[in-house]
């Protein structure tokens, strides 16, 4: 069960098809809602996300207007591809095609990291070396922040996680502070009832 999905051809043919029943279609409100709030930086510093996974990239310019520096990435070639025709030619260039868990950020690079069904496509085993490649990627004070499913990992899609599992996974390298139900009318039906929004602080060394 575990292959296909570490195989950028899976992701490529869902891409090219339109099967892609995780890609909101635009921006997601909980978004909206975190990248209206003041910034913890100073106002003339610009604060760099990176977006793993980022499949389509509904969210890239969303980032960029909001006056972050983004770097987002996807190891198929037909998702890099979708996000680019969806951006401004200035921002075609924040999409890079590459294995997040290789590619050659140096370390701390990033304020903040967001997530989007990124973590549930990958096999639970893998998570533990996720999280800790977040961890490195991220300044002093950077966060993590994003939507996390939570569901049986045999019914998907693919794999969800249970309610012991984000301590277990985040607690070592950072601090939850925010925890909350995404509201069922913001869901896609593929995840009503089931994720959630969190934000998490790294821990201080």
């Amino acid at each position: 069960m575990t292959a296909p999905f570490t195989d950028p051809d899976f992701w490529n043919v869902r891409y090219r098809s339109g099967r892609t029943p995780w890609d909101q279609g635009g921006v997601p409100p909980a978004l909206e809602r975190y990248l209206s709030r003041p910034k913890s930086q100073p106002p003339t510093a610009v604060p760099s996300v990176l977006i793993p996974g980022c499949g389509s990239g509904h969210e890239i310019a969303a980032f960029a207007w909001a006056g972050y520096r983004v770097t987002a990435i996807d190891f198929s070639p037909a998702a890099v591809a979708l996000a680019r025709a969806h951006l401004p030619p200035k921002l075609g260039g924040c999409v890079i095609e590459g294995d997040f868990f290789t590619a050659a950020f140096a370390a701390a690079s990033f304020d903040l990291i967001y997530e989007r069904t990124f973590l549930c496509a990958l096999a639970p085993e893998m998570w533990p070396t996720v999280t800790k490649r977040l961890a490195g990627l991220l300044a002093s004070d950077g966060a993590v922040a994003g939507f996390y499913f939570f569901g049986d990992k045999e019914e998907g899609p693919p794999f969800g996680l249970d309610a012991a599992e984000p301590a277990a996974l985040f607690d070592p390298h950072f601090e939850l502070c925010r925890d909350e139900p995404v509201p069922g009318g913001e869901s896609l039906p593929l995840f009503v009832g089931r994720e959630r929004w969190q934000e998490r602080r790294k821990r201080a060394k």
